[in-house]
């Protein structure tokens, strides 16, 4: 893996994320999962954690039916786009996904059959402000940027005045 800034590191907020990331790495190695690279800590102060690949997960793994919220991937292999669709939407959860592909088709394809609030295409983690952020199931709480993130600071209302002045027109035509 190639690491990229290393004045970039992301720490983790607290010691309870912290532990719980390592936790799930735990978890991904006791269940059999392919450590490619990473897996541990990254700093000796901070909440800092070596950004971490699996490979060889299974659908029912801890680390595939969670989200880890931290710097570990997991790889899968398919052998179809309705099973990678069916598979992926076979959880809880529906906060993002991303696809990664050079055929476009596919992406848009696969993009349309995930039940996930934001799909990223040969990207990820990349917002627009004027985008709604948000998950589906039990992902996030409602949405947040862009006009749907207002919507929870708004309350609607319709006011309708007739102005005398055309009722009196009416009446005396």
């Amino acid at each position: 893996l190639k690491g990229g800034n290393p004045t970039l590191k992301v720490n983790q907020m607290h010691q309870e994320q912290f532990n719980k990331i390592l936790g799930y790495i735990s978890s991904g190695k006791r269940e059999g999962a392919k450590l490619m690279c990473g897996g541990g800590v990254a700093a000796d102060r901070g909440y800092f954690i070596q950004p971490t690949v699996f490979g060889d997960v299974q659908d029912n793994m801890i680390i595939a039916r969670e989200e880890i919220f931290g710097p570990v991937m997991q790889i899968f292999k398919f052998k179809t786009l309705e099973e990678v669709i069916t598979r992926a939407n076979d959880t809880k959860y529906g906060l993002a996904a991303s696809v990664f592909t050079t055929d476009i088709d596919k992406a848009n394809y696969v993009s349309s059959g995930l039940r996930a609030g934001t799909v990223w295409i040969n990207c990820y983690n990349v917002f627009a402000s004027q985008a709604p952020f948000g998950g589906y199931k039990a992902s996030g709480n409602g949405r947040e940027l862009g006009e749907y993130g207002l919507e929870a600071y708004t309350e609607v209302k319709t006011v309708i005045t007739q102005h005398a002045h055309h009722i009196l027109k009416a009446n005396n035509e």
